[in-house]
Formats: C-alpha cells, structure tokens, sequence
C-alpha cells in the first residue's frame, strides 16, 4: 500500500513533464526497483560481493531520488496550497496599490500645474491692477485700478479658479471610488465563502476607477499611468501547475513528507526480507532439523551464508535413495523464508534460520553430554539432591 501511495505521488508529479502513459510506466518502474533492490539488499552482505551490494544500493538511491523529486510536487501542492493563495492575493494587492500610488502622483501633479498656473495669472492680474504689466500701454501704466488689461487678466484668473474648482470636485468625487476600492481589497479573505464575489467586485471598482481616472487626465493632455496587471478569478483559482521553479521555494514539510513515504517502503521492505512470516512449531522444528542433517555437502558461499546442495549425490542416485523428506524440508523453509534459493541445485541459509539451528544443537549437545555423564557425579547429583530433599521437609 506504502509503494502504491508513494507511486501515485511520483506519478502526479511526473504526468506534468511527460505523457501520462509514458509517465505511468515509468512510475511502475521505480516503484519495481525500490521493492526489489530493497530485498537484494536484505540479502546481499558487503564483504562478500561489494561491487553487487555497490550496484544494488546505486540502482535503489537513483529510484529513490525520482521517486521523492516527483512525489515532492504533490506535497508541496497540498502543504503550500494557502499560502500561495494567500501570495497570489499580496500580489493582487501590490499591484492595485501601486496603481493607486501611480494615480495619486499623477493627481497631485495635475493640481499642482493647476495652481501654479492659477498664481502665475493672479500675479499678472496685480500687475495689471497697479499698471505696472509690462504688457499695457503707456496711457495706462503707473495707474492704479482696473483697466482693460486688468479685466483680461481677471477674466483669465476666474476662468482658472473655476477649472481648479471642478478639478477638485471632480477628484473630490474620485477619492471616494478609490476609497471604495481599498474597503473592497481590505475585505478580501480567503477563507470566506464569498471571496469569489467579493473578487469580482475588487476588479469592478479597479475597472472604474481606471476609466474615471483616463478620462480626467485625457482631458488635461497628460499620459496615464499603467493599469495594474490583475489576474482573473480563473487564473488566481488555478491549481498549482509542478514545475522547476518550486525547488526554489523549497518547503521542507513537503520534502519529509514525500521522502518517508518511501522510507517507510523501503524499511518494511527490507523487515519482511529478513524476518520469517512465523515462527516454526516445536514439531515442525523437529521435522526441519531431521531433514536438514540429512544433506551431506555444505559450504560457505560468496554471501558469508552457510549453502546446501538439496541435488542428490552419484552415490544417492545409485543407490535410488529417496529424498523426498528433505525435499519437503527444503520447499517449506523456501515458502516461510527461513532458506534463500541461490541457483537449481542450492540454496543458502537465511539470517533468522541459524539461531534456530543452533538452539536445536545446543539440545542435542545437552543431550549428549547428560548421557556420557560418570554414574559417580549422577549418584552424587542424587545423593544431593536428597539432602536437599530431606532439609525441605525439616
């Protein structure tokens, strides 16, 4: 189930870079590797074969690798999901505000000609009014009061005064758009059930602003500033798409997450390797030992394990010897994991079969030795244990 669950997670990550059929063949592939370099291992010592021992841990480091990579952009969907929707929706913000930033530089700045012009006006209308514009003819310099360049002035200065009055007016009935727009931002959660309405109109109030906004500066003749670039409901809704660029990002709850999946595998992988599926019973040990001492070639292999050859001998053929037992034997600790098969005619002692085996001699030796013993020491023994006898009754 442990392989199954770790290949659905390589297999999300990998159908984004590859067709999902290629994808889905390569997933069976890693998760193959795994399950088996893992038994190899279980069954491989250092000493005796290090270059396949090398090849195998290689083989099952390199399916690791692809395994946890791929499966690293599933968790990382699930871990990183809020967050980046919450980043979508900073940037959202960013750029609304940078807009609304942009807008009030150019508003300040379309008031502040406006004034200035309007002061440059009002000083010329002094001028006019005290007859000492440059502009006026001699019979009127030098003479306080108004005049006809002072009324062209002063026509000038009301006319200005009454386009800075609608300016105002007009970015007084502005302010209010843009202050509905940032109550909408402000109310912006993620978490609420109506986020995707109140989306909707944070896009609205934008839009209307910026028409507002272009048809009062379009009138003055001055350039507007960029729109903000927003994203659409569908867009900021969008599922995380894997890619390279989420390593950058490096989340390293997603990381664990995908990486013991796979060593959970690996480990359950490797127990069931060296552990038998049961013990035997007391009968069946009894069975398996009479078999086994049975067999007359052992040697010690290239694993360091105690092997057996289970063919009959010349001698056994010869002789039309029946090994039907030890057959028997061998096949029921190849099934409960207590002998490994190395080729047709052997098979090798697995670890969890030798204490077995040496508790079965460790019996027999007791056996022996308790029947060799002088009859001195066992009427000793006996006489002893009668005085022991005799004082437990006083």
């Amino acid at each position: 189930m442990l392989s199954v669950a770790s290949g659905f997670t390589t297999y999300y990550g990998m159908a984004h870079f590859i067709i999902w059929w290629i994808a889905l063949i390569i997933t069976i592939a890693v998760q193959s590797i795994i399950v088996i370099c893992t038994l190899e291992i279980a069954g491989i010592h250092w000493k005796a074969n290090r270059m396949r021992y090398l090849t195998v841990f290689l083989s099952l480091l390199i399916a690791l690798a692809a395994s946890i990579s791929f499966s690293y952009f599933k968790f990382y969907e699930i871990s990183q999901k809020d967050t980046i929707r919450i980043t979508r929706l900073d940037q959202v913000r960013h750029e609304i505000n940078r807009y609304l930033a942009d807008i009030s530089t150019v508003k300040s700045k379309l008031l502040g000609e406006q004034k200035e012009k309007l002061n440059s006006i009002a000083q010329e209308t002094t001028r006019a009014y005290l007859g000492t514009h440059p502009d006026m003819s001699p019979r009127y310099k030098n003479k306080v009061g108004g005049g006809p360049v002072w009324r062209h002035y002063n026509e000038l200065q009301n006319a200005e005064k009454q386009i800075l009055r609608g300016m105002e007016q007009d970015f007084s009935k502005f302010d209010g758009k843009i202050r509905t727009l940032q109550s909408n931002i402000n109310s912006l959660e993620i978490s609420s059930k109506t986020f995707k309405k109140d989306y909707h109109q944070v896009i609205a109030a934008v839009q209307e602003v910026q028409l507002h906004f272009n048809a009062l500066t379009t009138r003055t003749g001055h350039s507007v500033p960029p729109p903000p670039e927003l994203m659409t409901y569908t867009q900021f809704s969008r599922e995380i798409q894997p890619s390279v660029a989420m390593w950058k990002g490096f989340s390293l709850f997603a990381f664990v997450c995908a990486a013991m999946v796979d060593f959970f595998t690996v480990l359950l992988s490797y127990r069931l390797e060296i552990t038998a599926p049961g013990p035997l019973s007391e009968q069946e040990e009894d069975l398996v030992f009479e078999c086994l001492s049975q067999f007359t070639e052992f040697r010690i292999n290239e694993n360091d394990e105690l092997e057996l050859v289970i063919e009959k001998t010349e001698i056994e053929r010869a002789r039309r010897y029946s090994d039907l037992s030890r057959k028997f034997a061998v096949g029921f600790l190849l099934s409960r994991g207590f002998l490994r098969k190395v080729d047709a005619k052997t098979v090798e002692f697995a670890p969890n079969l030798y204490p077995l085996v040496a508790e079965r001699m460790g019996k027999k030796l007791k056996a022996i030795k308790t029947v060799t013993q002088p009859p001195s020491t066992a009427i000793n023994n006996g006489d002893y244990t009668a005085d022991i006898k005799e004082i437990s009754r006083g």
